[in-house]
Order: structure tokens, then C-alpha cells, then sequence
């Protein structure tokens, strides 16, 4: 559309460690991510962490980080940390390495 101006666009890529796996944290990023219309992806890492990719307009993806920090209920994050910044996720929100949606 002419006149329309691009929106800033903030792609992260997260590691969130603590007691994060097990209880519900994929399935709460999930929820969470597509409610704030974000891009990316959430899946489990081998050594017990949960990563994730966060793709959208800058403030949403502040929310988002913050968000993360406390997780659902049953969580007990300790760090979130940003490892990388940049590229673009295709359209959606998914998780990796699970058949779950």
C-alpha cells in the first residue's frame, strides 16, 4: 500500500534456563507468543534449558522477554538470556521437536 510505512521488526533468539522443562513452558511460550501476534518458534534443549525465537515489533518482543522471566506457574526461570539478534522466522508460531500442534 503506498503511504503505508513498514513497521520495525525485532527478531531474538532466547535460552531460558531454570526449571523450565517439564512444566508446561513450551505449550505457556506457545499461548503467549501467538496471543501478542508474535513470529518464531519454542522448543526443548538437550541440556534441560528451553530456547526460543521471538519475531515482531520491538515493544511486543520487550513484552515477551519479560513474560518469560516468571513463565507459568509451575516454572522457575533463573535466566533469560538473548544469544542472538536478527533474521526473520517465517510467519507463525510453532513448536520444534514435538508432535504437539
Amino acid at each position: 500500500m503506498p503511504g503505508k510505512e513498514q513497521q520495525p521488526t525485532r527478531t531474538v533468539t532466547v535460552r531460558i534456563e531454570g526449571r523450565v522443562q517439564g512444566v508446561y513452558y513450551r505449550a505457556w511460550t506457545y499461548d503467549t507468543a501467538r496471543s501478542l501476534g508474535l513470529n518464531g518458534w519454542v522448543r526443548n534443549a538437550s541440556d534441560g534449558s528451553v530456547e526460543a525465537v521471538f519475531s515482531g515489533p520491538p515493544e511486543v518482543v520487550d513484552e515477551m522477554l519479560r513474560l518469560c522471566a516468571d513463565g507459568p506457574p509451575d516454572a522457575k526461570v533463573t535466566s533469560v538470556t538473548v544469544t542472538d539478534e536478527g533474521g526473520a522466522p517465517p510467519p507463525g508460531f510453532k513448536v520444534l521437536g514435538t508432535n504437539w500442534r
